[in-house]
């Protein structure tokens, strides 16, 4: 494993155990798919692609306890890193989020087909054949630091589209992804203007607080039901007490600040979502090297705290119409 950033916030989330769900029914260890029978598209809810982010696993564990059920098309629930997420130690949380590598900048073709090995890499083209069958992706993460959810709707309008569609959270985020690789949620048709196939990607607040695992069933029901996948009724006593934001507001990316030296520091303990109004504004330094906002009113978007070479330290966005 790799090293890991300090421990800066209390872990309030118990990890659920996810061990009667890994032999699922798809012929992929962690991957279960009910098939309603009846015409609709194959929509897939993925979890723990980084091992130190439980609230996928809590909502996925909630779908299954309930009986969460298609009523049209094929539903699967895929856990994703699973090695990283049974690595996972509540007294070290943030040492395993993966094993090896980041399993979410390994989907290229290049990458996938290539020589390399690790144990992100092995699992990734273990579930790719079934992730080529998905429609619609949402997949589901969290943040390390506190700050209001995000839908990452990626840079097509499509992404877009279906993040107003389903008119939650409040800010949507419309990015490239990272200079060190590629997501899943932009894998192939996902990141195809010409492909009807569409993802998108939940984050749902900081890692360990409490309430991103409710946060998380949430976001997946209201999915599911406009998928018009689930019967009206189900998961709607979950729901009775959360209301929609009254508006969304998107957020584009302008791009990431990737880190060039060894050592990166942020001027301010910026948590995310913070507004600089005037360009020039000093966000850090890269080594030696000043950082500064490119343009007025722009938003940082999930500072980082693992500050190595070649990540993503911040990404620059802006509010749009």
């Amino acid at each position: 494993m790799t090293s890991a950033p300090p421990v800066e916030y209390p872990v309030d989330i118990d990890n659920p155990d996810i061990e009667p769900y890994l032999t699922g029914n798809a012929g992929i260890k962690g991957i279960t798919c009910f098939d309603s029978g009846k015409a609709g598209p194959h929509v897939m809810i993925s979890a723990v692609v980084h091992g130190n982010e439980p609230c996928g696993a809590v909502a996925l564990d909630w779908l299954f306890r309930n009986n969460i059920r298609p009523t049209s098309g094929k539903l699967s629930l895929g856990f994703m890193n699973i090695e990283a997420y049974q690595a996972y130690d509540r007294s070290n949380p943030t040492a395993t989020r993966w094993i090896d590598e980041d399993f979410n900048r390994l989907w290229d073709l290049s990458t996938l087909d290539g020589e390399r090995q690790s144990s992100e890499l092995t699992r990734a083209r273990e579930v790719r054949p079934w992730l080529e069958t998905v429609d619609m992706l949402l997949d589901l993460h969290s943040m390390q630091r506190c700050q209001t959810p995000l839908m990452m709707a990626g840079p097509l309008e499509k992404g877009r589209d279906l993040a107003k569609r389903l008119g939650t959270p409040e800010h949507i985020v419309s990015d490239a992804g990272h200079a060190a690789g590629k997501r899943m949620r932009d894998f192939e048709s996902f990141g195809d203007p010409s492909s009807p196939k569409n993802a998108l990607l939940f984050e749902a607040g900081q890692h360990w607080e409490a309430i991103s695992g409710p946060r998380t069933i949430e976001i997946v029901l209201r999915f599911l039901h406009m998928m018009s996948m689930i019967a009206p009724d189900a998961g709607m006593d979950f729901l009775s007490d959360r209301s929609l934001p009254p508006d969304q507001k998107a957020i584009e990316v302008i791009g990431p600040v990737t880190i060039e030296s060894s050592k990166f520091t942020f001027a301010d303990e910026f948590q995310g979502m913070e507004v600089l109004a005037e360009a020039g504004t000093l966000i850090g330094h890269d080594g030696n090297n000043p950082v500064v906002t490119p343009y007025d009113d722009c938003v940082l978007i999930m500072p980082s705290m693992r500050l190595w070479k070649g990540q993503t330290a911040v990404r620059l966005g802006r509010f749009v119409d």
